[in-house]
């Protein structure tokens, strides 16, 4: 062979194309609890901008207004710290779930997952199991294909596409998203948000799959350092298994040397990412444990003890069971306090957290005035919001000396996320002054609601003494 057919040969090689996998449906516990899993949480997603709350949308994203209803608390700038903490909360959460039990959040809850499956059973309710739809891909194009074909996509696109209508709902008000929908009158930002997340999804789930697994997520290339010797991963049991063959139902196998696999690929055909668990622990494996039900399945046919392929961990591998997996260890307790710790300070300050605001300016051009009285005097300027989700009347309370002349408003009304500029003018006797800056108070409850509290403090400047 020439060196040139042998460049050729090369170049086909690196650039040849990644084969379909065709994941056949199976059946068995993590199958049950990984379609639970898909089901709720598409539920909540279709569902939750849906739900009302005071004759809102419950849940909200209000970028124009800057605020994020969530039921009876709504979110403002201000609340920055809350997400936040709600990112620390994700990360160190992935972090403890992922050292205990591997790949959870990949095998049952990833959004890639959770789409990818439901476009596979839509691929299967319109062309059939694994082998027919092998068989349909590998046919001539005729009537029974093209028709197959066709309604696929129609249900792929449909899918995608309500997929990202509920995408926007949450940031536009779903039901007037709906109305601006049937009259084809909506904003060209809501236009280009419903059909970029619609492409994203019939992309990624319809087409690229297991590929924005193996080549585009980062999780499954940093997840080994949170990975442990009593780290949860699926294994494949090859003191038994081993050696792999043929053979029939009741027939005495290990007089031939063979161990309990029979080699039937089962495990292969479930896969997703389309990886053989039998060659070991790889990054390719999202931990969906498909591989486990067929196995016992096939197990449980042959009359075999299941578990072949099972949870484990590399302790009680490395010595064939007789050392247990060690739950409580330093790196699960060290991110469980720190989970729970963190966990225990979000809840705590939404609990606590006063939907109510005020930031005090001092006019800064004018130090202080010194009116014909004797009295000094200092201007303000009142910044209030209201972060609750009704109209609240307001007072306005200051302390710090015993005697306090205040000339502006002392109650008013703000509606909901509105900011009140309230400019007042402050008197104090110089008696009182006794050094030349001193603490003043500001003081604002809700006389609607008791528990609706705010202050702040502020200086207040006279001459010197």
């Amino acid at each position: 062979m020439s060196s040139n057919e042998t460049q050729k040969i090369q170049i086909k090689d690196l650039y040849a194309s990644a084969e379909k996998i065709y994941p056949r449906q199976v059946y068995g516990l993590f199958a049950k609890l990984r379609i639970l899993g898909v089901l709720l949480l598409l539920g909540c997603y279709y569902i939750t901008p849906w739900l009302s709350w005071n004759e809102q949308q419950a849940v909200l994203f209000d970028l124009p207004a800057r605020q994020f209803r969530y039921f009876a608390v709504t979110f403002w700038p201000q609340d920055f710290i809350y997400l936040t903490l709600l990112l620390i909360i994700a990360a160190v959460g992935l972090f403890l779930f992922t050292t205990i039990a591997g790949r959870l959040w990949c095998g049952y809850a990833c959004p890639q997952t959770v789409w990818t499956e439901t476009f596979l059973w839509i691929e299967e309710l319109v062309e059939g199991n694994r082998n027919k739809r092998i068989k349909l891909d590998k046919g001539p194009w005729n009537f029974n294909k093209i028709t197959r074909k066709s309604i696929k996509q129609f249900l792929w696109i449909s899918f995608s596409l309500f997929t990202g209508y509920t995408f926007v709902g949450y940031f536009s008000p779903i039901k007037d998203l709906a109305i601006g929908l049937s009259q084809l009158s909506l904003t060209p930002w809501e236009w280009f948000w419903i059909g970029l997340y619609s492409l994203a999804t019939y992309g990624n789930a319809g087409w690229l799959r297991e590929q924005v697994c193996l080549h585009m997520c980062p999780y499954a290339r940093f997840q080994s350092s949170m990975f442990d010797k009593d780290t949860l991963i699926i294994s494949y049991d090859k003191n038994r298994g081993e050696k792999r063959g043929k053979r029939k139902k009741n027939s005495d196998y290990q007089s031939n040397g063979l161990g309990d696999c029979i080699d039937c690929n089962q495990c292969v055909h479930v896969c997703p990412t389309g990886i053989d668990i039998r060659d070991g622990l790889q990054y390719e494996c999202i931990a969906c444990a498909a591989c486990i039900d067929v196995c016992d399945n096939v197990m449980d046919k042959m009359g075999y003890q299941s578990g072949l392929i099972k949870y484990t961990t590399e302790v009680e591998e490395q010595s064939n069971g007789k050392i247990k997996t060690h739950l409580f260890r330093p790196r699960t307790i060290y991110y469980t306090t720190i989970f729970i710790a963190i966990l225990s300070v979000f809840f705590y300050s939404i609990g606590n957290r006063v939907p109510l605001d005020i930031n005090v300016l001092r006019d800064r051009n004018n130090l202080f005035v010194e009116t014909f009285s004797g009295d000094i005097e200092n201007t303000y300027r009142l910044k209030i919001l209201n972060m609750s989700q009704k109209k609240q009347n307001y007072q306005l309370n200051i302390s710090g000396f015993k005697t306090i002349i205040l000339e502006g408003q002392k109650r008013f009304e703000i509606e909901s996320g509105e900011v009140l500029m309230l400019p007042i003018r402050i008197k104090i006797p110089r008696e009182q002054l006794k050094k030349r800056s001193n603490d003043i108070y500001f003081s604002i409850h809700s006389l609607d609601d008791k528990n609706d509290k705010a202050s702040s403090t502020a200086k207040f400047l006279g001459p010197k003494i």
